[in-house]
């Protein structure tokens, strides 16, 4: 196979070297081969970017390892060509494996543009993404930190969470601050509610009487402040997001038009030139059924492993836009449920919405909403039959006809 880039370098990356080959030569003649090994602190990665230009290196081309990659992505990204490349595509022959030729095969195939170019966003995406990736970090734990909490009144026979519809709103919190400091009785606290839970006062002071001891309000002060903490954290996150967010305000109000959608830009970006196509992104995300087919037979086609960062935003947004009423999404949603389930239902409408996504963000186009009509309109003819069917196999015997005919 005849090379198209005449010099080029493969890295393997690890956490504390890099070691890189250099290949240079014409197309149909045998390169120069040349192997370095660099550390990955900051003046080794630059002298490994000098050592490359030196040699009038365009393309580097290393593997996706874990986070090892991006620090010297960093550092190269504005002198040359880079390409990541899938670890699973790209492996050697088995029983070769050394650091000196993972790096030499992975130049090789550099050379021959034999390694497909992954998707990484530009820098100020990627700070996006380290963003939205910790605030939904954060918000997880303060989730777990909260159940923490209802577990432990529960053990002091605190039914606080039984009476209030939010343990952790104004009213409730108030209540949690009091039995932490110990000195109202339950009557006392459970005046403590505001507005509309003020009507169940005498539930909450039988909620209150309780087995609260010394033990229970010292770890229910030390989870309090860690909620108080986390909740602090992702406010500031939340403001580090709108500025972060406000060069790309135009394309995100667009597609928070899509019940559901908020952080999507994040993760895909907004140039959607990097992907071929609409399919072409739904398969980066892993949002399209797999395809593994034996002896011609069609085997299992459930999805792949993928940006799970997206996934899980894409599959809550799909289950956030089931809950719309009068919407296209909600009404795909519930005749997809009733014959594949919840799971794959919102799979299904995550994949939709992620093309929806891509031609709003391709077209510069809004979100046009079809209206939960759409589908019955869309095939009028195979609707009618099938309720015909279906009343007939409950016993029922059924003429039909069009208004203007009968008329």
């Amino acid at each position: 196979m005849e090379a198209i880039v005449e010099r080029c370098a493969g890295l393997d990356v690890h956490q504390a070297t890099v070691v890189a080959c250099l290949k240079v030569g014409a197309a149909g003649a045998k390169p120069r081969k040349e192997l370095r090994t660099f550390g990955t602190t900051l003046p080794e990665l630059e002298e490994l970017r000098d050592w490359l230009k030196t040699n009038g290196c365009t393309l580097v081309t290393m593997e996706s390892t874990g986070v090892y990659w991006m620090p010297v992505y960093a550092v190269l990204e504005d002198h040359f060509e880079m390409v990541v490349g899938n670890a699973h595509h790209i492996k050697n022959v088995p029983g070769r494996k050394t650091d000196i030729r993972d790096c030499d095969w992975i130049s090789e195939l550099a050379r021959h543009g034999l390694i497909a170019k992954s998707f990484v966003p530009p820098r100020p995406i990627r700070e996006l993404r380290d963003l939205t990736r910790y605030r939904r970090k954060l918000v997880q734990s303060t989730a777990s930190e909260r159940n923490r909490l209802l577990k432990l009144l529960e053990s002091a026979n605190i039914k606080l969470s039984s009476v209030a519809s939010d343990v952790f709103g104004v009213s409730g919190w108030a209540m949690l601050q009091a039995l932490v400091e110990g000195t109202q009785s339950p009557a006392e606290m459970a005046q403590l509610a505001r507005r509309r839970m003020r009507r169940k006062l005498p539930e909450l002071e039988r909620a209150l009487q309780g087995r609260l001891e010394e033990h229970h309000r010292f770890l229910l002060g030390v989870q309090m402040r860690r909620i108080e903490t986390m909740e602090a954290d992702v406010a500031e996150l939340d403001k580090r997001l709108r500025e972060k967010l406000a060069p790309y305000s135009k394309p995100m109000r667009r597609l928070m038009q899509i019940p559901g959608v908020d952080w999507v830009i994040a993760e895909i970006g907004v140039d959607m030139s990097v992907f071929v196509n609409a399919a072409h992104l739904a398969s980066w995300a892993s949002l399209c059924p797999g395809n593994h087919e034996s002896a011609g037979k069609q085997r299992s086609g459930k999805t792949r492993k993928g940006n799970v960062h997206l996934k899980t935003a894409l599959v809550t947004a799909a289950v956030a836009a089931s809950k719309a009423k009068g919407t296209y999404l909600a009404d795909k949603y519930r005749r997809l449920k009733s014959r594949r389930g919840a799971l794959r239902a919102a799979v299904a409408i995550g994949h939709k919405i992620l093309v929806i996504a891509y031609r709003m963000l391709a077209d510069d186009s809004d979100y046009q909403e079809l209206g939960d009509g759409y589908l019955d309109q869309l095939n009028t003819r195979r609707n009618a039959s099938n309720m015909v069917r279906r009343l007939r196999q409950m016993g029922y015997d059924v003429q039909i006809s069009r208004k203007e005919e009968a008329a």
